[in-house]
């Protein structure tokens, strides 16, 4: 299912489906959330596979 979901005419999709919901306005600074999400997130796994070899 999640397979086909990047390809480019379903991130076309998705993407006008958020810009109807949030507002052109809005659109960067959910951009900006998610990007500094996904980095803390990626950051968090590296901190902890450091922790694990440590031990």
């Amino acid at each position: 299912m999640i397979e086909g979901l990047f390809q480019p005419m379903h991130l076309l999709v998705i993407l006008a489906v958020a810009l109807f919901f949030v507002g052109p306005t809005k659109l960067p600074e959910l951009g900006k959330g998610i990007g500094e999400g996904i980095r803390n997130f990626k950051a968090g796994l590296k901190e902890g596979e450091r922790e694990i070899e440590k031990q």
